[in-house]
């Protein structure tokens, strides 16, 4: 099966730290995925106008409205064939914000070998479809900047409805951990939500045990 984000940077990816490659190298063959766990030294968000737009966005796992220093984090990266046959790419990162509250954030990536382009789907019933554009910086990094966001109508959504997101993934020699950087911005209301901080990954080898329902959507969308 082949690993979307290698598919998505082409010759590029060979330009990523070497624990960058193998981390988005995960195709569900050599290894079935990869969980990381760490601490966000930052988890923040908006203005206080923004708190009922993420309040919403926990009903589906995609925004949430608590901050917080030294969250907790886990990631997990599992590699599969959705029903559609497309090789597909879990991204469940869970953020403890409290001793008795845990929040999602849920998406599965795909590519659209039509559009060519990464597709990243939001939530647990992919409602919402967002074109991604990927990267490698001089440092090399891994970066990332959302696109067109579209419903599960295949409508766009307006501009005004949504946010930019960016996203820097590195590899610290020193620590031996990823660090990553996330911001989601509105072009008129500004910063909305983001999350800065490190963490330390274990791979998965294939074996009989199938990639864990917990982490693949509820509801798979056709529309690339």
């Amino acid at each position: 099966m082949n690993a979307v984000f290698r598919t998505a940077l082409g010759t590029e990816f060979d330009r990523l730290h070497p624990e960058l490659q193998r981390r988005f190298n995960v195709d569900g063959d050599t290894h079935l995925g990869c969980v990381g766990t760490g601490v966000m030294d930052r988890v923040w968000r908006g203005a206080a106008f923004t708190v009922p737009f993420l309040h919403l966005g926990t009903l589906r796992h995609i925004l949430f409205p608590e901050t917080g220093c030294g969250v907790p984090f886990t990631i997990e990266n599992y590699a599969y064939t959705d029903s559609f046959g497309r090789p597909t790419l879990t991204f469940v990162r869970t953020f403890q914000v409290a001793p008795d509250r845990r929040r999602r954030f849920d998406a599965t990536m795909v590519w659209s070998e039509r559009r060519g382009v990464l597709v990243d789907y939001l939530g647990t019933h992919q409602h919402l479809a967002v074109d991604l554009h990927v990267g490698v910086d001089a440092a090399g990094a891994l970066t990332i900047r959302s696109g067109a966001y579209r419903f599960r109508s295949g409508l766009r959504c307006p501009a005004a409805l949504t946010g930019e997101a960016r996203l820097r993934e590195w590899y610290d020699e020193r620590d031996g951990r990823f660090g990553i950087e996330v911001a989601v911005t509105n072009r008129r209301f500004g910063p909305l939500f983001g999350y800065t901080g490190s963490f330390a990954v274990r791979y998965l080898r294939p074996g009989r045990a199938p990639v864990p329902a917990a982490v693949r959507p509820l509801r798979e969308n056709p529309r690339e």
